[in-house]
């Protein structure tokens, strides 16, 4: 039995909403048709009962007075038995002139019983069918019984069973073709979505992330309304996310590819001065040093490079681990030793300052590297003699720092792209003279980090780098 249940709820289950909701609704109809219906039949029978009691009732009270002067025999009213019983010792003996059955028992020991008062009993006749029974006293002895036949009531009510049987059945037919009709309409959208998620499915987002499609349509009301909006909502959502994922994962090959060209130069050239050491080894001290001094060249700008990659690293993962310790520092202070350590290192760029006290709470060392990797984004992008400025000020809300050269610029199309990683602005530049491509990376990511923002404007004679931070509270 259980297993037959859970076959049948298995079907149930799988069986589609709108065929559900219509057989539901159609049960339910069913239910209400039935309490419906024998609510009905069950006020027709009693009013039909207590209609044919007082037929018998208004019968004998119209009767008992003239028999009670001349004892003769009771008035048969319609197809009624009707006899006049005699009562002595318990035992009713009917009087001549009366109507009744052949076995007038029942009849005989009802009247028997109504020499104290009236009595209304249902019988069933073998011969005649099921009776209404009423006998009252007419005086000392006597009792007059009526008995009405229930044939035709009940054949009423018979009658009256079938016509709502079959008005409920049409209604029920009418309500289950209507509704599965309406609900079909009504679930029309839901199809639709449907169609375009299997639309979705097929689709190759390996070779093309874009979803080409929404759900479209009108109608259904306000609740597959607000499903469409949720659906097209999320569709949205995750379009932006496959597109940023796809961007993100073209900019980790492009960065994994851009590393390990930038790795393999200096390992190259470590290698080659390596050989060429060993092969120098035999000859010339002077020659041996200076290979010497290119291989500890070459493993620090590799160094620096590795730094760089693991300091964005810790960046882009920041949530695991900071590597910003923040302190109560004045920019303006850290500024006046970045241009000082630029000025000795780089002579050849005249440097001026405009300083007032800004305090932030940042890691001074951090902040310091942003600003030592300006400066040298400044010397070495623009020709020896062009003047660099650094200003530093603070607005009511936040600090903000500028980092200006008089140099030859930047297009305008390489702006938008001046912070991406291993991002060159003159790819032709050797790495000797140039650098890694990360120092405006880390540059970007080190005041994100902090909570502030940097951008860059550039025309011919003019280049500028400013960083806002926000101001200690």
């Amino acid at each position: 039995m259980k297993r037959f249940f859970l076959r049948w709820y298995g079907a149930w289950q799988r069986t589609r909403l709108g065929t559900r909701i219509t057989l539901g609704l159609g049960a339910l109809a069913l239910v209400v048709f039935a309490g419906v219906g024998v609510t009905t039949v069950g006020i027709m029978h009693g009013y039909l009962d207590r209609r044919l009691d007082e037929q018998l009732s208004k019968s004998q009270t119209t009767q008992v007075p003239l028999l009670r002067e001349t004892h003769g025999s009771p008035q048969s009213v319609y197809s009624w038995y009707s006899a006049l019983y005699k009562v002595r010792g318990g035992v009713a003996v009917p009087e001549p002139g009366g109507k009744l059955p052949g076995n007038a028992t029942q009849l005989a020991d009802i009247a028997a019983e109504a020499v104290t008062g009236d009595v209304t009993r249902d019988i069933y006749l073998h011969d005649d069918g099921p009776y209404r029974v009423r006998a009252c006293p007419v005086d000392n002895g006597s009792v007059l019984l009526s008995a009405a036949p229930q044939k035709d009531l009940d054949g009423t009510v018979r009658q009256l069973v079938w016509v709502e049987v079959g008005a409920f059945a049409f209604a029920l037919a009418v309500l289950l073709v209507v509704g599965r009709l309406v609900l079909r309409r009504g679930l029309r959208p839901l199809a639709d979505m449907a169609g375009t998620a299997h639309d979705i499915a097929s689709h190759d987002l390996t070779a093309n992330p874009d979803l080409p499609v929404r759900a479209a349509g009108a109608g259904g009301g306000a609740e597959v309304e607000e499903l469409r909006t949720a659906f097209n909502v999320m569709l949205a959502h995750i379009d932006t996310s496959l597109a940023a994922k796809t961007e993100a994962n073209e900019r980790l090959r492009r960065f994994v590819a851009d590393a390990s060209h930038e790795l393999r130069t200096p390992l190259t050239s470590i290698r080659g001065y390596a050989d060429l050491f060993r092969y120098a080894a035999a000859n010339e001290p002077a020659e041996r040093e200076a290979h010497l001094a290119k291989i500890r060249e070459e493993t620090a700008r590799m160094t620096v490079l590795v730094d760089d990659l693991l300091l964005l690293a810790r960046l882009d993962a920041r949530a695991a681990e900071t590597p910003l310790r923040p302190e109560r520092v004045d920019l303006a202070e850290l500024a006046a030793d970045a241009v000082a350590a630029f000025a000795a290192g780089r002579p050849d760029h005249p440097s001026t300052t405009s300083l007032s006290a800004a305090f932030v709470d940042a890691d001074p060392v951090r902040l310091r590297q942003v600003l030592d990797n300006l400066l040298a984004n400044a010397a070495v992008h623009t020709p020896p003699g062009t003047p660099v400025h650094v200003s530093v000020s603070a607005s009511d809300a936040e600090a903000v720092v500028q980092v200006a050269d008089a140099g030859p610029g930047i297009a305008a199309a390489d702006q938008e792209r001046i912070f991406d990683r291993f991002f060159r602005v003159d790819d032709s530049r050797t790495r000797g003279n140039g650098g890694t491509g990360l120092g405006l990376s880390v540059v970007q990511s080190l005041v994100t980090a902090h909570g502030g923002t940097v951008s860059v404007s550039s025309e011919p004679g003019r280049t500028v780098f400013t960083v806002r931070l926000p101001l200690a509270r």
